[in-house]
């Protein structure tokens, strides 16, 4: 049996405080389970909302969900031979039993929803601890630590050459973005896709819509350099936002039409309206940005017409044991873009610094980079 482990994690005490490094314990990995040693972990949206309180949790917490590493060790019922294996970590366990798994959408798999909330293991516990205290587990991952214990079903094997600071970024912002185009979406050869908001998430859906066949994909943000990124990715025109009207600009490029796909990724109640306001008639609007659960978003009402249709996504559709080998091999191929989704790699004691770049606007992705 493997002995309990003391490692360092970025530990979560207060919402609004910063993340202190700290040595915490963790438990063997217990059955059906695997011990990752963490390589790359990436800083993400979701992981700030943590921070500031916006999505609330249990404290103290370990942030962190999107990452990729090795496996280090295995619990009871699994194969030992995938010790060694270089893994992307999936934050999405499901049962495959449920109302809902067994309806194609392990994203609301209800007993991840129903424990989501708790900030524990899938097993339903918390395993870390902090000078003898349970110590919470983000997104049954919590990524920003040397180690990770995590179901063996969601440690998904990736080609040994898949570089591993690259690999994290699978993990959450490019499925989530590139599903969002190739099967939320379903974009089609020749389609305009339209996507709004050029950070992590919103490039890897610019990357989709290309990967898809889109003849013309309209990138919009409020950030030049971000822009030109997006050309790098795939997108053949770039509106600021500050500069430049986004609606009218997609009409003149659609015969006044508008865009046949909209992917919002930017998050904020004045993208969600320009979504609505720039799909054509019988069109598809895909959000994946988000605002506080309890804040209002209006529309106006012209603009929801002529059947359109509104669909809200979380992982891309995904289905993490294929996907994730899938666009590796797709990144090693040279068709998927990954590099230039990295602002900066960063020590895990320099997490604090990449969270304000993050917010500021400063970071597509800060990537921690662990010790190999």
């Amino acid at each position: 049996m493997t002995p309990a482990l003391n490692f360092r994690a970025a530990v979560l005490t207060r919402p609004g405080e910063k993340l202190r490094i700290e040595t915490v314990q963790a438990e063997p990995p217990r059955a059906g389970e695997v011990l990752v040693r963490i390589a790359a972990a990436g800083l993400c949206h979701t992981d700030l909302e943590v921070i500031e309180g916006q999505l609330v949790y249990p404290m103290p917490i370990v942030p962190g969900h999107e990452a990729a590493g090795t496996i280090a060790a295995v619990g009871p019922g699994v194969d030992p031979g995938r010790i060694g294996q270089r893994v992307v970590l999936s934050w999405n366990p499901h049962c495959g039993r449920c109302f809902q798994c067994e309806r194609g959408q392990p994203i609301l798999c209800e007993r991840y929803v129903s424990q989501g909330p708790d900030a524990v293991t899938f097993e339903g516990t918390t395993r870390l601890t902090l000078n003898g205290q349970p110590v919470r587990t983000m997104m049954h991952i919590a990524a920003f630590a040397e180690y990770a214990i995590v179901t063996s079903a969601c440690a998904i094997a990736i080609p040994p050459e898949m570089p591993l600071d690259r690999a994290c970024l699978l993990g959450c912002g490019v499925l989530t973005g590139v599903g969002a185009a190739t099967r939320i979406a379903g974009l089609r050869y020749g389609d305009t896709a339209m996507v709004i908001g050029c950070g992590a998430v919103g490039l890897s859906a610019v990357q989709g819509a290309r990967l898809a066949g889109a003849s013309q994909i309209v990138a919009v943000d409020l950030d030049d350099k971000k822009l030109a990124i997006a050309r790098e990715m795939g997108a053949t025109h770039t509106v600021n936002a500050r500069t430049a009207d986004p609606v009218a600009a997609v009409r003149i490029i659609t015969a006044g039409r508008g865009a046949d796909c909209v992917l919002e990724a930017a998050g904020n109640e004045t993208s969600f309206r320009l979504s609505t306001e720039s799909c054509r008639a019988g069109g598809e609007i895909v959000w994946l940005g988000k605002v506080g659960v309890n804040q209002d978003v209006s529309f106006r009402w012209g603009a929801l017409m002529g059947e359109k249709r509104i669909t809200r996504s979380s992982y891309g559709g995904a289905q993490t044991a294929t996907d994730f080998p899938a666009l590796a091999q797709s990144y090693l191929r040279g068709d998927l873009k990954l590099d230039g989704l990295i602002t900066q790699r960063i020590a895990l004691e320099e997490i604090n610094r990449g969270f304000d770049d993050l917010k500021a606007g400063r970071a597509i992705r800060s990537v921690i980079v662990f010790e190999e």
